[in-house]
């Protein structure tokens, strides 16, 4: 997703503070998010699988998807609150156009070291590497792909790396709560994380308009 969710990710104070820490996007894909932030001097890396391959091998991916992803969210329109977005095809542009963005900042923010070819449950990241971790459209959505195990090693992979963590949405495909939320958060409340559930001023897909917000206790 473009800049839009990310922004919804980062709250009203980070915004009007320009938040300083560092930021990492973990599971971005082809995302706008690194290129916006970083032109307003924000410090982000970004991690996915994907970024091993080349600009130009990912482009050809898109294209190659491009159709099947949007006849697939058409077949679903049920699914989701064409609001901000109100068809499937300004959806299919407003994608493409963060996509296109993404193309053309990859090969120099791979030379920057903003582009990290990673994924979870394991990250190459020290501990603490980071002030913030951002995770949308990843953890809990594909709860039938990945199963229990890997959602508690990766939400406590994510704080192994980051002073706080904000997970989005909470729904799985299809528009049910995610079975995974109870357990993570008593394993999350069990190594001394404060896990707390807010209400996000964007909603697409049906119901999915709360983030998990997970901070070391006392931070």
């Amino acid at each position: 997703m473009g800049p839009l969710v990310r922004r919804v990710l980062l709250d009203v104070r980070d915004r009007r503070g320009g938040f300083s820490g560092r930021i990492l996007g973990c599971g971005d894909g082809p995302s706008s998010f690194n290129a916006y932030a970083t032109r307003r001097g924000a410090s982000v890396v970004s991690c996915d699988p994907i970024y091993r391959w080349s600009a130009k091998e990912i482009g050809r991916r898109i294209d190659q998807t491009y159709q099947q992803v949007l006849e697939q969210t058409r077949q679903n329109q049920h699914e989701f609150v064409w609001d901000s977005i109100q068809s499937v095809g300004e959806l299919g542009r407003v994608r493409m156009a963060a996509m296109h963005e993404f193309l053309a900042d990859f090969p120099q923010g791979t030379a920057e070291g903003r582009y990290i070819a990673a994924e979870l449950p394991s990250l190459p990241f020290d501990d603490v590497a980071f002030d913030l971790a951002l995770c949308s459209h990843l953890l809990f959505l594909y709860s039938t792909q990945l199963g229990e195990a890997f959602h508690h090693a990766a939400v406590m992979e994510l704080c192994r790396v980051a002073r706080e963590v904000r997970i989005f949405p909470l729904l799985a495909l299809g528009g049910a709560p995610s079975p995974f939320i109870e357990g993570c958060v008593r394993l999350l409340r069990e190594a001394g994380r404060e896990v707390v559930f807010e209400q996000v001023p964007y909603e697409f897909q049906r119901g999915g308009n709360q983030m998990m917000r997970v901070r070391r206790c006392g931070f």
